[in-house]
């Protein structure tokens, strides 16, 4: 019988309404979500031993006839528990299998039939033979006993995540099911040409494959995902991300936007307040920003960096640009404390340069929004509540993102619903490897500050365990007789009944009592916006020997005289955190070191220290905690705005990725409204769930 793709799965032969709502819990509801629950891992149970030839504790497969089967009570006093219990012979020898209390079974084994069992071989109770307990097995008529025609055995099978209530066995006669009766009926919606020219197999041969693999299959490529079936699959959904990237794109390049004029009259003015000479690859920057912001069309660019490289310096120069040329120009960060630190760290500047700015975050609106829709706010630094209802801008042109990868495409949209088409300028200090970027950032023009300012020195990065802790002591008392400062950075604010961490408090007030001639400074997310500018400038200005914070510092503060930072409870950060942390320090010409103090650490936490001692490379950390978290956990599609991947690993297929991403871009330009392909412009807006409007409708 043949099912339509998009039938309710429990239709399919096997179902039925109990097992449908067990396969709910898998995420399968159609007979399409069958075909695309892929197993996650394969056995070869395609060679059967022969029975002599068995070893104790090993798996094996093997194929003979029923020479006795029948049930037995080995426990009189225990009734209840009967044995179901067979005997197989190959001509080789005999092997028993048993299994617990399913007596039905005797309706399937009659004398004579050829059965194939797989499972761990064992020595029989009084040690004379082989046997297996509840092995899995498979019934063989004459006709198809080499026949491709099994499931569970004789062949490479595949086991797939189930759910308590449905067993391996019936999860796989499901699928094995949906393959018969439905593949077929799946349309191919990639152009044939396309798949030819990459020497891709075809979309039904491909389903069939990756649930039941043909025996010429490496079984290594099928438990990495990268038989070419498997990329087959990986490849049509690459494809379909990027195409709904290409499409936002192509629409964005289409729109009509702001063609900015800037003076350089503020940003002249700001170059001669800086207290340093700008990078080549920060101008380098600049330039193409400015070309970006002088063109018709909204700018859409991307600009990485890593810690320390002096993007806000950049950002800053482009929201001058918008404000130069009559317009008003927004800074939004994905936290209250992130926004507040740009404040903190943009309005003096700007407000030097005779300019209004504005901080509006969910809690604190520092100024009545009227003041946005006035246009009596130059730049206007905030967080999501930027994008909330109510929210108006008089004149908005232009919008620095920082930290994009935790945005979404569509929160990105949102924002730029507010203005007319603005400019969009993204900010990320979390380098983000190549594979990851064209995923996250595909609709995205690129800059990279590959360069440091000049004389930083290398910060040199130790791991000290709990047990060592009074070794940093001194190291604090040596930084202080040079005339040097430290950060001591804590997970918490204020001691817990729900938590053992260290904690700011506790600490600061530690620290005050060992170093009774020290200025110890307290930093956290509670203080007033007026204290926490109060402490940096005190801070910055060396009135303060040891600051004891929070994460509040770890964007923002430019302390060239700090040289040490503690970093208590390093185990409970991520990497991506730590090295922002780190990045505090080793901002001047001293040697400058980061210490991670752990009190106790998990493998993945042990592994995030240990690349934190062995580089400073901000690319390098970022593969690594990728390879360490996984793309799903690191940039979760929840946050990313972008449609799940069931099939592709954006790690494993980076190669992958970037063919479909050539293509997609080919695709897109060659038929904007993809008119020539109906069946795959049907598949892009089911994959993003029609979430934007990706295609001209003409």
């Amino acid at each position: 019988m043949n099912h339509d793709a998009a039938s309710p799965i429990g239709l399919i032969r096997g179902v039925g309404p109990q097992r449908a709502r067990l396969l709910e819990r898998l995420g399968i509801v159609t007979v399409k979500d069958a075909l695309y629950y892929l197993p996650f891992r394969y056995e070869d149970r395609s060679a059967p031993a022969k029975i002599v030839a068995l070893a104790v504790d090993e798996v094996a497969v093997v194929t003979g006839k029923v020479v006795a089967a029948g049930i037995v009570t080995p426990n009189p006093r225990r009734r209840g528990l009967k044995i179901f219990e067979l005997t197989v012979g190959d001509g080789s020898g005999l092997l028993r299998a048993k299994w617990f209390n399913q007596q039905f079974l005797r309706k399937l084994f009659t004398p004579g039939r050829t059965v194939v069992l797989y499972g761990v071989v064992k020595r029989t109770y009084r040690g004379a033979g082989f046997e297996m307990l509840n092995p899995d097995y498979e019934l063989l008529d004459e006709e198809d006993a080499d026949d491709s025609g099994q499931v569970h055995t004789g062949r490479i099978v595949p086991i797939y995540r189930s759910t308590e209530g449905l067993s391996q066995k019936q999860l796989r006669n499901i699928m094995h099911a949906a393959v018969q009766d439905a593949a077929a009926s799946l349309p191919d919606t990639v152009p044939a040409g396309l798949i030819r020219r990459l020497g891709l197999p075809g979309l039904q041969e491909s389903l069939l494959n990756v649930h039941f693999p043909a025996p010429s299959l490496s079984l290594v490529d099928l438990n990495r995902g990268v038989s070419p079936y498997h990329q087959r699959l990986a490849f049509d959904e690459l494809l379909t991300l990027q195409l709904g990237l290409a499409a936002i794109k192509k629409g964005e390049v289409r729109e009509k936007g702001i063609s900015f004029s800037p003076d350089g009259r503020l940003t002249g003015a700001l170059r001669e307040r800086l207290p340093f000479t700008l990078t080549s690859a920060q101008e380098k920057v600049i330039k193409d920003i400015l070309a970006d912001m002088r063109a018709p069309a909204p700018m859409s660019r991307l600009v990485q960096g890593d810690v320390g490289s002096g993007k806000t310096v950049v950002a800053l120069i482009a929201l001058l640009a918008a404000v130069e040329s009559g317009y008003q120009a927004a800074l939004m960060a994905p936290t209250e404390i992130l926004a507040e630190q740009h404040y903190l760290t943009l309005h003096r500047l700007v407000e030097e340069l005779g300019l209004n700015v504005l901080l509006l975050t969910g809690s604190k609106k520092y100024r009545e929004d009227e003041c946005i829709a006035s246009a009596d706010a130059d730049i206007i630094v905030g967080t999501h509540a930027l994008i909330q209802e109510g929210v108006s801008f008089e004149k908005l042109g232009l919008i620095v993102i920082d930290e994009q990868h935790r945005f979404g495409v569509l929160q990105r949209a949102t924002l730029k619903r507010k203005g007319l088409n603005p400019d969009t300028l993204i900010m990320t200090a979390t380098p983000i490897p190549r594979t990851l970027a064209l995923t996250l950032y595909g609709d995205l023009d690129y800059s990279i500050i590959d360069e440091l300012p000049p004389g930083r020195s290398p910060i040199i990065t130790r791991h000290v365990t709990e047990e060592r802790k009074g070794s940093l002591y001194p190291l604090i008392e040596d930084e202080a007789r040079e005339g040097r400062q430290v950060y001591v950075v804590y997970p918490v604010i204020e001691e817990s009944e729900k938590t053992s961490l260290k904690d700011a408090l506790t600490g600061w007030e530690a620290l005050r009592m060992k170093f009774p001639r020290l200025n110890v400074g307290l930093l956290h997310g509670r203080m007033k916006t007026a204290e926490k500018e109060e402490v940096m400038r005190f801070f910055k200005e060396g009135g303060i020997d040891i600051l004891v914070s929070t994460t509040v510092i770890e964007v923002g503060v430019d302390v060239p005289n700090a040289t040490l930072m503690i970093i208590i409870h390093a185990e409970r950060f991520g990497l991506a955190q730590l090295h922002q942390l780190r990045g505090r320090v080793g901002r001047g010409s001293c040697r400058s070191h980061c210490i991670l103090l752990s009190y106790s650490a998990t493998e993945d936490a042990r592994k995030r220290l240990e690349v934190m001692v062995t580089t400073n490379d901000g690319f390098r950390i970022a593969e690594e905690d990728l390879a360490i978290r996984g793309p799903g956990e690191m940039f979760g599609t929840r946050q990313s705005g972008l449609p799940d991947l069931r099939v592709a690993d954006l790690i494993r297929d980076a190669r992958l990725l970037e063919t479909a991403r050539r293509e997609a871009f080919s695709l897109m330009e060659e038929d904007p409204s993809l008119r020539n392909s109906p069946g795959l412009r049907k598949t892009l807006d089911d994959f993003w769930g029609k979430r934007i409007g990706l295609l001209e409708t003409a």
